[in-house]
């Protein structure tokens, strides 16, 4: 498939996103509120061992991001992944459909309650600055505010993006430069009263691993929340100006920096803030504060709103273009199919964020029911989608080497091994997930979702009665 260089693609859908777009989609993706904020459960739990619960989970998301990128630039797809799981299981009576059904929805649900969760997280940032505000009345203000970002154009969600992730992956550098000085003995003493720790926290409360192995496990499933968003690059493909050569780079370049990013900075907020104090639930802000960095709270409060704020922008986008790609199989109703004259799919759009507030309302209506079952089982929905991604690739890439072998321009390392060992780690913290008190409820609600969905794939079944033929691979994707 030859890049897309007009500026419409045969969908309907804009071809405006430039390299700068994808690269920082993909970044900003991965850097989410879940590492500035979340980071400090994972901490508190395993202590300084939690480089290696976010190395872990990093490692299967490296894996799933090369997957994803090798799919992506052999055949860039409205959907991205929603059309692979329906090719890679087309050989299946309605294998392909269920697939397709489980995968697309399942991620268009993960969305639509990251878009509730940020919305209200953000209310809470922003009332630092506005206490007197209510807090719905600023929640609706930034949900209204992005989803008319989104109904302008792409391109208008890509340097909306563009500058949320910037700000993210500076703040980062910048963190990762600092902090690195400060502990390896490079920082003024006079900025902080105090001389560097060094590396004397990983091992002076109770050693590297205080509580034993069972809470790096715990650490990594609660890790796995934290690292997703980075696929989103590969939905956006559809509306690149060059989709092979933008998700190449794109995918790399979460490779490259997503471990560096996470487990570099985890390493170094442990090193300066001791594991068992109660600083370290505000990790960053308190790593900075040790450091003399003056308004360290200020900072990081505006840094944590645009990372809120981006992934809010993100759900937007990601929940809409899943749906709308839904809507090309008969999964959801064709009159989500509406673009605008900017080629964006309105009503898919609006159909989300209507999600977006019925949830936001029930945070403060049934915080302890509705807001909480919603809350817990979009993590576990995250790994499922994962799960598949994987396997798709998997039976994918036999039939690619088969039928179009030219178009494996980047290929999964060492397949099918590592492709084995990613499936095995993610069913791993699935399993993990029932032996883990707190995590068992957050399983178990993710387990009735998906049995919701099937339940919903049968009612879809008996009134479409029909199967997905399998179909070579390149006119599946033509038609």
């Amino acid at each position: 498939m030859q890049p897309q260089n007009d500026s419409k693609s045969s969908s309907g859908l804009q071809c405006s996103l430039k390299q700068r777009h994808m690269t920082m989609i993909a970044l900003g993706g991965v850097i989410g509120a879940g590492l500035f904020v979340g980071s400090s459960v994972v901490i508190q739990s395993a202590g300084p061992a939690a480089i290696l619960s976010f190395l872990l989970t990093g490692g299967l998301v490296v894996l799933v991001m090369r997957m994803l990128g090798e799919m992506a630039v052999a055949m860039p797809a409205v959907g991205s992944f929603y059309e692979y799981a329906r090719l890679a299981f087309s050989d299946r009576p309605s294998g392909g459909a269920l697939a397709g059904f489980l995968t697309g929805w399942m991620y268009w649900y993960f969305w639509v309650i990251v878009v509730a969760v940020e919305t209200v997280a953000g209310a809470k940032l922003v009332s630092f600055w506005l206490p007197d505000v209510p807090q719905w009345v600023l929640g609706l203000g930034l949900i209204v505010l992005l989803t008319m970002t989104n109904l302008v154009s792409v391109k208008s969600y890509g340097e909306f993006e563009f500058w949320f992730a910037s700000i993210k992956v500076a703040a980062i550098i910048v963190f990762l430069f600092l902090a690195t000085l400060f502990v390896l003995g490079m920082w003024p003493t006079s900025a902080t009263g105090t001389h560097s720790p060094g590396f004397f926290n990983f091992t002076a409360h109770g050693g590297f691993a205080p509580n034993g192995i069972v809470p790096i496990l715990t650490g990594a499933v609660a890790a796995t929340g934290f690292y997703f968003g980075a696929e989103i690059v590969t939905i956006a493909a559809a509306e690149a100006a060059e989709p092979e050569k933008a998700v190449a780079k794109a995918t790399n370049s979460v490779i490259t920096r997503v471990l560096v990013f996470y487990v570099g900075s985890i390493l170094l907020v442990v090193a300066i803030v001791p594991w068992n104090s109660p600083a370290i639930t505000t990790p960053y802000v308190s790593a900075l504060a040790a450091m003399g960095i003056p308004g360290a709270a200020t900072v990081m409060n505006a840094i944590v709103l645009t990372a809120v704020l981006s992934a809010l922008n993100s759900g937007l986008y990601a929940s809409s273009r899943m749906l709308f790609a839904l809507t090309k199989r008969g999964d959801a109703p064709k009159a989500l199919t509406k673009l605008s004259r900017n080629g964006v799919p309105v009503r898919a759009i609006l159909v989300g964020t209507v999600f977006g507030y019925a949830s936001v309302v029930m945070s403060y209506v049934s915080p302890d029911r509705v807001f909480q079952f919603l809350v817990d089982s979009y993590g576990t929905v995250a790994i499922f989608v994962y799960v598949l991604i994987a396997v798709s690739q998997l039976r994918l890439r036999a039939r690619l080497e088969r039928e179009s072998p030219e178009r494996l321009r980047v290929r999964m390392w060492c397949y099918p091994y590592l492709t084995w060992v990613a499936i095995v780690g993610m069913v791993g913290i699935v399993v993990a997930m029932a032996f883990i008190p707190e995590q068992r409820q957050p399983l178990l609600l993710g387990v009735a979702s998906l049995g919701v969905l099937l339940v919903a794939y049968g009612v879809r079944a008996v009134l479409c009665r029909r199967a997905t033929p399998a179909v070579p691979i390149v006119r599946a994707l033509e038609r």
